[in-house]
């Protein structure tokens, strides 16, 4: 009998301002993860602290189990930083991002590892809209998603429903050919990493179904960050279609 080869999934948690809920976050995820993964696999967590605003560092310290990894940087620099600073610390042959706060119930990576295997993709992106997906969405989150897919689609040509919920899977591969190429620290790193990574030709890229339970207290409508996500959405396409800044593979 040939002895089973393990696989290491990386998992990148982006924390920011989150001395209430990170150690309650990890410890989930850990314990989603423990229970959850196939046999093949093992898991290392990394979780980056996107500047030094509170205790968030002294909770996570609190965590005593070896696969949870954690970095620290004493300015806020933007989610996008954030992720890929995590990234670039994953050993694994399996590279994912999930948002802290929860929103995602972290059961869903092992769904989207399902996806990943069974379409040997390149990346699979959790998505809302998928039509299995279990989710929560107010109104006018669903009619700003759905008109923002419309435009990404339109500059883009991502062949996925959802370009911006917090759970994302990419092969070591993929992740080491763009890294080098990203620019967007905040509002529109999802697509940023998803149009390079096709134009770059790694186009085998697929939904799964999530669930996402919002808090209904804190997901109202920031107009800010909607203008800022559209701008930032501009500039990639700017540089990826315009000045064609991002290289092909």
């Amino acid at each position: 009998m040939h002895k089973q080869q393990v696989k290491l999934l990386s998992i990148v948690v982006p924390s920011y301002k989150k001395e209430k809920t990170i150690r309650k976050d990890l410890i989930s995820v850990i314990d989603a993860l423990s229970t959850g993964l196939p046999s093949e696999y093992k898991f290392e967590l990394i979780c980056v602290e996107d500047g030094v605003m509170d205790k968030t560092s002294s909770e996570i310290k609190k965590i005593k189990d070896s696969r949870l990894k954690f970095f620290t940087y004493k300015d806020n620099k933007g989610k996008g930083y954030a992720v890929r600073y995590g990234m670039k610390m994953a050993k694994g042959e399996l590279v994912s991002f999930l948002d802290a706060g929860m929103d995602i119930s972290p059961k869903g990576i092992m769904m989207l590892l399902a996806h990943m295997e069974w379409y040997n993709a390149d990346i699979i992106v959790g998505s809302k809209r998928h039509p299995v997906s279990q989710v929560n969405y107010p109104l006018v989150r669903k009619i700003l998603s759905i008109g923002y897919h419309r435009m990404v689609k339109i500059m883009f040509g991502v062949p996925v429903t959802d370009t911006q919920s917090g759970l994302k899977i990419f092969r070591k591969q993929v992740i080491s050919a763009i890294l080098p190429h990203l620019v967007v620290s905040r509002y529109a790193m999802d697509i940023e990493m998803l149009a390079v990574a096709q134009h770059m030709g790694y186009k085998r890229i697929f939904e799964a179904p999530i669930q996402v339970m919002f808090d209904q207290k804190t997901s109202t409508i920031n107009w800010d960050t909607v203008f800022k996500m559209a701008w930032d959405t501009l500039r990639v396409f700017y540089r990826l279609r315009i000045l064609n800044l991002y290289p092909k593979k």
